[in-house]
């Protein structure tokens, strides 16, 4: 299953915690998994594997494609949650919390102030599935990797719930299951000790879908995201994006971020 997941060459090398190099990927989660308590850290339910969202099996990863989104903040309005009910209900996020600190928010909208002007916007934040991810960069597992097509994801199977890649995303776009999970999505596995994020709806993307958020936002008329193949001189997006100015948060750091916003 990760052979699959992990295909167009996901696993790189990488610097271990003592800046050793890290062995064979699947040495290492062996010898993870052997270790003391790793049997119990991870949790992901009976029957859930990552076969799901690592895609259609006859779905083609290609580093010719680059899945973006592009957010028009003039229509999305304050007080609309349309996108992030999408989200948990397709992606299984919106069962029973013990709390409300700890529940998993893989998209969620913030409401910004300009100090000069008074002026108000509202925009959903996700994760930006940046070209350059900085939670992959630090990841001591390989848990956390890019596909060739710039989606950003965890492995389930490898993550060892350390978290680093929390500290290291400039967004704050991940979360970590606390709980015990029950009823999960097969499409979206998740495990108790481990860290998620938006996935894009890449099982919808692979599938010839597109994400749940933009599809909820289309349904209810307000049309303020774009998604598609920003490689793609055709594509929707891209057009959007060569005609119309937008910015990426956080453009000072430079990860070349794959979700874009206009009207800021």
């Amino acid at each position: 299953m990760e052979e699959e997941w992990r295909r167009e060459g996901k696993f790189n090398s990488k610097l271990g915690r003592g800046g050793e190099m890290t062995q064979n990927p699947e040495v290492t989660r062996r010898q993870l998994l052997a270790g003391a308590g790793m049997s119990g850290a991870i949790a992901v339910a009976p029957g859930v594997t990552l076969y799901a969202i690592a895609g259609q099996a006859n779905a083609t990863v290609s580093d010719t494609t680059r899945w973006g989104m592009l957010i028009d903040t003039n229509k999305c309005k304050k007080g609309c949650d349309d996108c992030v009910t999408a989200c948990n209900t397709e992606n299984g996020l919106d069962g029973p919390s013990k709390s409300e600190a700890t529940r998993a928010q893989w998209i969620r909208k913030l409401d910004l102030t300009d100090k000069n002007t008074g002026a108000e916007r509202s925009l959903p934040m996700m994760c930006q599935h940046c070209a350059s991810p900085p939670c992959v960069d630090v990841c001591p597992t390989g848990a956390s990797f890019k596909r060739a097509d710039g989606i950003v994801l965890v492995d389930k199977h490898t993550c060892i719930g350390c978290r680093y890649c929390m500290m290291a995303c400039p967004y704050k776009a991940r979360s970590f299951v606390h709980e015990t999970l029950e009823d999960q999505k097969t499409h979206a596995p998740r495990g108790k000790g481990t860290v998620e994020s938006c996935t894009l709806c890449v099982h919808r993307i692979d599938a010839g879908g597109t994400p749940a958020c933009v599809e909820a936002c289309t349904e209810a008329d307000h049309n303020a995201m774009i998604f598609g193949d920003m490689m793609d001189p055709d594509s929707e997006i891209t057009k959007r994006l060569k005609a119309y100015p937008s910015i990426a948060v956080r453009g000072d750091l430079g990860l070349d971020p794959g979700i874009r916003y206009s009207g800021l």
